[in-house]
């Protein structure tokens, strides 16, 4: 296998973009993306995207967007693994790349969300969830993640409020970052007060929907030498039952630890090398339960790392560090590839105020559904 390098990224604010369409946000990312890698333009071209057959009544991603671009007679695949799209187009880009079938590709991860009434996206949203055994029963997708923190809870003895620091960091790191929704910090007593929306959910621990595109460019080889070169030093995806009612354990990601454990054997590191990872927080216990399954803490005890500071982005493991899915937002199909983008700028050292200590490795974790389609990465400087 070749080595694939990030040789450009974009992206856009994650916003209510009432002023553009799906193709020109997604790109104006992948411009901007093409633009910083300097390469012109790649072999292929790969999209993640979730609904926009439902938001934007638009299939066809791959031809629409290499049209739009002016990718002319080249290969384009639009790729849809619910809220992991954009890591894994990531994915089959690296592997297209890394096999020796192409030396180059643009990867775009695009959601436009807010033209649809909130209903709609809400029903979206739910066909990440088993039609047959969750959604027709009338349990949404927050709800199904309440369900999650609830047993959570149970088993472990926390309580709502024990979740806090997860939100407060992330909203924290956020207000350095000019492309995050929320570019505000939360006080804990925000938390505690916030609205309930699906108990213990409430909307401090939910991450918000938005318009978005990130964009990055892979290579073959590097293609700039005033930076350090960041390149794919792992890559593994993993699935679990759709329905979480036929899973070993509702408070444990399997799939998450499987697809860890097996990135860090390709790695060949563990998690105290990692000096920065971009979880998947669309809810303050999904962020709790991949810190977990990623071995970065025993079962039931990632609530301590964060009520102790242990996730800052100028500590032990930083997490977040431009304001994660909670502030950042989450334009579902875009949000795979802004993680990437965050640890790149990471490991470039090209973070600002949020940058981390150490940055020789770097990890993302994009989850799709709750718990059902799990795709990590691991990125290595040299």
């Amino acid at each position: 296998m070749n080595k694939v390098y990030i040789s450009g990224i974009g992206q856009t604010p994650v916003q209510e973009k009432w002023d553009k369409s799906l193709k020109e946000l997604a790109g104006d990312a992948g411009l901007l993306a093409l633009n910083d890698a300097g390469i012109g333009y790649p072999d292929a071209l790969f999209v993640g995207n979730m609904m926009s057959a439902t938001a934007n009544q638009q299939l066809q991603l791959g031809a629409l967007l290499a049209d739009w671009l002016g990718f002319h007679h080249k290969p384009a695949l639009h790729v849809e693994s619910a809220c992991s799209s954009g890591s894994s187009a990531f994915r089959a880009a690296l592997m297209a790349i890394a096999s020796g079938e192409i030396t180059s590709a643009l990867v775009i991860g695009v959601e436009k969300m807010t033209d649809s009434p909130s209903a709609e996206i809400t029903s979206s949203l739910a066909t990440a969830a088993d039609a047959d055994l969750e959604w027709d029963m009338g349990v949404s997708f927050v709800a199904l993640n309440a369900l999650i923190m609830r047993r959570y809870m149970f088993e472990y003895g926390w309580k709502h409020e024990d979740f806090a620091d997860f939100s407060l960091n992330a909203h924290a790191n956020a207000v350095h970052n000019p492309y995050a929704r929320f570019q505000k910090a939360i006080s804990r007593d925000a938390f505690l007060q916030a609205g309930m929306i699906c108990d213990p959910i409430n909307l401090m621990d939910a991450s918000p929907v938005g318009d978005g595109a990130a964009a990055v460019v892979l290579t073959s080889r590097p293609t700039r030498s005033d930076r350090k070169h960041v390149y794919v030093a792992a890559s593994s995806s993993m699935t679990d039952t759709i329905s979480i009612q036929n899973r070993k354990s509702a408070s444990h990601l399997l799939a998450a630890e499987e697809s860890a454990k097996k990135a860090f054997a390709q790695a060949g590191v563990q998690p105290k090398d990692i000096g920065v990872f971009e979880y998947h927080d669309a809810f303050s216990i999904m962020a709790a339960l991949s810190l977990e399954a990623a071995g970065f803490c025993e079962p039931g005890q990632a609530p301590h790392l964060a009520k102790e500071g242990k996730i800052r982005f100028d500590s032990d493991i930083p997490v977040a560090t431009m304001g994660g899915l909670k502030a950042r937002g989450h334009p579902v199909g875009a949000t795979g590839i802004y993680q990437i983008l965050e640890v790149t700028q990471q490991l470039w050292g090209l973070a600002g105020p949020t940058q981390v200590k150490r940055t020789k490795f770097g990890m993302t974790q994009n989850i799709g559904g709750s718990g059902s389609n799990i795709t990590t990465h691991i990125l290595k400087s040299e």
